[in-house]
């Protein structure tokens, strides 16, 4: 069965023979010096002030940067499921908070934003995502920060790029708070978020005595610590192999193909210079398969749900969409619903992590076939036609 739902992501077979190694305990050199490793990684891809990584779904780091950042009132954008997840936090913990909300096809604009922040004063932090995933939308992140900045430079920007982190480059000279999972682009099993922190997000933290963020999210605390390569609390040991795993197969990536990459030898250093090339070139490959995906998925008569679509994923809107889902399914691949109210109009392909091609392709022809089966229109070949007219004029092949 392919797995092509944009959550848990598969994980390559070099990933888990890492972190099927022996279990090292997190109180000793070895773990430091893999720990060691995983910061440069996640410094050389996020260009942030400070990482961090917690032992928790992405969930538990969404929460803890609400309450450690938000004094006064939060204003959370809700253009989806995981959008609405802000409020929920503000609203579980007591907090005054003011959501923005769109309809799931649709981003936010800038001039909302701006309008929310100017009629209200006491709103001191922004929290909304990079790509909202219930319905794969790209929300104008970038611009978002930049301009929010511009007017006010004391608001602190936190933003969710769970399923953003490792698909494109992310513009963080504005934002304060990034957040990423390990179950998507990273290619790992689900229990890790990372956080990466700007100069501002700490000055507010050392600035700000009073802390709400509870006993075991304490950014402070775990800064302290993972600066000594270790952590405040018990560390996910499997999970941060894992992503040095996943390191070491992108610095490969920057001299070699996909195969090469992922198949190769354990690396004695992780080089920051070497690393940025690797991303490029797997950010690159991602937004290839995304985009000729979609070239097939026009192809085919069928359409996309956002109005602005995110490269991690292709969610495609249609009737029955339940049916063919359950139809690919029964062919191997599995890709998923939409969420809440549109669980049954939409089905969602991911393109998070590092795809082959051959995999991409079989998904296309499992979907043209579904749509032969249900009687929706014949099967003629014209999806794969597209999708590797698109891969090859983007020179991806």
């Amino acid at each position: 069965m392919l797995l092509f739902t944009p959550g848990p992501t598969p994980t390559p077979e070099s990933i888990r023979h890492a972190m099927a190694t022996p279990t090292l305990h997190h109180r000793t050199k070895e773990f430091e010096s893999i720990f060691a490793k995983a910061r440069l990684g996640l410094q050389a891809m996020l260009n942030m002030e400070e990482v961090l990584m917690l032992a928790s779904s992405g969930t538990g780091a969404m929460e803890a940067s609400v309450l450690q950042f938000c004094h006064s009132k939060l204003l959370s954008i809700s253009c989806g499921k995981f959008g609405q997840r802000w409020g929920k936090i503000a609203l579980a913990n007591n907090l005054p908070y003011t959501e923005l909300a769109t309809e799931w096809d649709t981003p936010i604009s800038v001039q909302e934003v701006l309008e929310a922040l100017q009629s209200d004063p006491s709103i001191d932090t922004l929290a909304l995502q990079v790509c909202e995933s219930a319905g794969g939308l790209r929300l104008p992140l970038e611009q978002i920060a930049r301009e929010v900045k511009t007017y006010r430079q004391d608001i602190i920007i936190i933003a969710d790029a769970i399923t953003a982190m490792g698909v494109e480059p992310i513009d963080t000279t504005y934002i304060d708070v990034l957040i990423g999972g390990s179950q998507k682009a990273f290619m790992l099993p689900p229990g890790m978020s990372i956080v990466g922190l700007s100069q501002r997000a700490l000055e507010a933290l050392e600035n700000r005595p009073t802390h709400k963020g509870g006993l075991y999210f304490h950014f402070l605390t775990e800064r302290k610590n993972q600066r000594k390569n270790t952590t405040a609390w018990t560390a996910p040991t499997t999970l941060i192999t894992g992503l040095v795993r996943y390191f070491e197969i992108v610095q490969a990536l920057a001299s070699s193909n996909l195969d090469s990459a992922l198949e190769s030898t354990f690396a004695q250093e992780l080089d920051p210079t070497l690393l940025q090339q690797g991303f490029a070139k797997a950010y690159t490959h991602t937004k290839a398969l995304a985009l000729a995906t979609r070239e097939a998925i026009a192809a085919l008569g069928l359409s996309l749900y956002p109005k602005s679509p995110a490269l991690a994923m292709s969610a495609i809107a249609h009737a029955k969409a339940a049916e063919i889902r359950a139809s690919m399914k029964a062919l191997g691949v599995n890709v998923a619903a939409g969420q809440d109210h549109i669980k049954d109009s939409i089905f969602r392909i991911n393109h998070m992590g590092l795809i082959h091609i051959y995999e991409a392709s079989y998904v296309i022809n499992a979907l043209e076939l579904s749509l032969d089966a249900l009687g929706l229109r014949s099967f003629d070949g014209v999806g794969n036609a597209s999708f590797f007219a698109s891969l090859q004029a983007q020179k991806a092949l």
